[in-house]
């Protein structure tokens, strides 16, 4: 028997529920059949183009109905689809499009100044606008309406990339993770089982779907069901809140970040939310003052753990357990498993805090073109090494203690100190650099870099914000800049990170607004608030 892979699911759901609206966005709908048929348009232009089985087709664009059908336009065919975060600098792009060797790239048009460094750079065979395009360059509607002659059928494995997912790198270049029709399957599968999922669920995707969660987590499962989502381009609480009550919204996902937000806005008291069931949250622990204010109108979350590297669910917190187990993050997903280890890779009893392994049919294969860092991510009996730290208690329920790699989440997106630093090396007079997250109550963590300089160097927060913008993103550039006389280091060189956090964090009188010296104990800082 042929295997189908996610590229089949549109035109299942055309056969079983072809009248069912299967998406929502703006004012247009469509039923599964339409999108089935929109999809397959899209594989026919691709198989047109010379695009075949393990051929790499990029999009880099905001939510739109046009991301999805790409997505199983080319996974229909074999392709792999590559999503790129709109928030990338250039160079970021180009890194992409080149890793990946993609053969075609998909852009809204307003990114183009991003994507144009990287199309000769990484030799994209075809460049596509979307919507209809001009005279010249015919977009991805025109190009799509033409291409009538049916997909190809396609064999594929579920050991076959669907998507290579590009990770913030730990070592200064991000990564792509190949994920597999396999690991987008059990993804999709843990989320019906653990949440419940029903087909007259109404999902509200407000998270961008160039992460592994809104796409894994959110589109996959809804389409597997056979559900509706209500697609929103970006995320504004105010927006947000009417389309719950417009829609009769039954599940919402976000990060504690969107809920605060949303339960700061002025609407808030006055929406209607009585058809929400479902809140599920990623990214960081749901704060207290979250869990109040929604549980006041009847609404209770489910909080998980996961990684791009897990497609990239790996754990669930039932709702109904939330404030008894409150600072875990939940047993494994049904299909998942989750074991703790020490440094010697001995397993270690409940209580214990030691590294987080994962396995699954969820967890990834390895990293495109990484051997190396894949033989030390992975132990030799298959798991998974996460990199985080944490501990299993009594029940099996996982509780993280700190991030082995001082990955920074903010706002949900994943900072890698590292990938920052090794540009901050770059500006003059740097003599050593450290990034850390500081806790802040809008986006749960920003970044703060804490530099030594040489003596006589002029180094302010804005040479620094000014050196990053246009070489990383900007939700990576640090909020503030500290200038210190020494960074603490261990025996072997190595900057103790956590001595850092401890020392700054939660110092908000440490935080100028002109960036000025302030002196402070025997260190001169420099420090600055300024926007994402």
């Amino acid at each position: 028997m042929t295997y189908p892979g996610i590229g089949s699911w549109p035109s299942i759901r055309r056969l079983r529920t072809p009248d069912k609206t299967a998406l929502v966005f703006g004012e247009t709908r469509l039923t599964y059949r339409e999108f089935a048929d929109a999809a397959d348009r899209i594989a026919s232009m691709l198989t047109v183009m010379g695009v075949g089985k393990g051929d790499a087709v990029a999009y880099i664009g905001e939510n739109s109905p046009a991301f999805l059908m790409t997505l199983f336009g080319a996974t229909r065919i074999g392709a792999v689809f590559v999503p790129v975060n709109t928030r990338l600098a250039p160079p970021e792009v180009t890194h992409v499009l080149t890793d990946s060797g993609a053969r075609v790239l998909i852009y809204d048009t307003e990114l183009y100044d991003k994507v144009a460094p990287g199309i000769e750079a990484a030799g994209v065979a075809h460049v596509i606008p979307t919507g209809e395009g001009d005279g010249v360059d015919p977009g991805l509607d025109r190009l799509a309406a033409v291409a009538t002659q049916a997909p190809p059928a396609v064999d594929v494995t579920p050991d076959d990339p669907a998507v290579y997912m590009y990770t913030s790198g730990t070592t200064g270049r991000s990564k792509g993770a190949a994920l597999t029709h396999e690991n987008l399957t059990f993804v999709a599968l843990n989320c019906v089982l653990d949440y419940d999922l029903l087909s007259n669920e109404v999902a509200l995707l407000i998270s961008p779907l160039f992460h592994a969660a809104a796409l894994g987590m959110g589109a996959l499962p809804i389409v597997l069901k056979g559900a509706t989502m209500v697609l929103e381009k970006g995320f504004e609480p105010g927006r947000a809140l009417a389309l719950i009550q417009r829609h009769g919204i039954t599940m919402l996902s976000g990060v504690p970040t969107t809920y605060q937000l949303m339960a700061d806005h002025p609407d808030w008291a006055s929406t209607e939310l009585s058809t929400l069931r479902r809140l599920t949250c990623g990214g960081s622990a749901v704060p207290t003052r979250i869990l109040d204010v929604y549980e006041e109108r009847g609404l209770h979350f489910t909080q998980g753990y996961g990684m791009t590297e897990t497609s990239p669910g790996h754990t669930a917190l039932p709702a109904d357990r939330t404030r008894e187990k409150q600072g875990s993050v939940g047993l494994p997903h049904f299909f998942s498993s989750v074991r703790i280890a020490g440094e010697d890779g001995a397993l270690l009893p409940p209580g214990e805090v030691g590294e987080i392994e994962v396995l699954g049919p969820n967890v990834f294969p390895g990293y495109l073109h990484l051997p190396e860092a894949n033989a030390q991510s992975f132990r030799p009996d298959g798991w998974f090494r996460t990199g985080d730290m944490g501990y299993l208690d009594e029940e099996g329920y996982l509780f993280i203690s700190d991030r082995l790699k001082d990955m920074i989440i903010s706002g949900g997106e994943n900072i890698y100190p590292a990938e920052v630093e090794n540009h901050l090396f770059d500006i003059g007079g740097v003599t050593g650099a450290a990034v850390i997250g500081v806790p802040d109550e809008k986006w749960g963590e920003v970044g703060w870099a804490v530099l030594t300089v040489r003596d006589g160097a002029e180094v302010t927060t804005q040479t620094v914000q000014d050196h990053l913008t246009g070489r990383i993103a900007r939700y990576k550039i640090p909020k503030n800049v500290v200038i210190v006389d020494e960074l603490p280091r261990t025996a072997s060189g190595k900057v103790r990170k956590a001595d850092l956090r401890a020392r700054f964090a939660g110092r908000p009188e440490i935080v100028h607004p002109t960036g000025t010296a302030i002196p402070w104990q025997t260190e001169t800082i420099r420090t600055a608030s300024r926007g994402r």
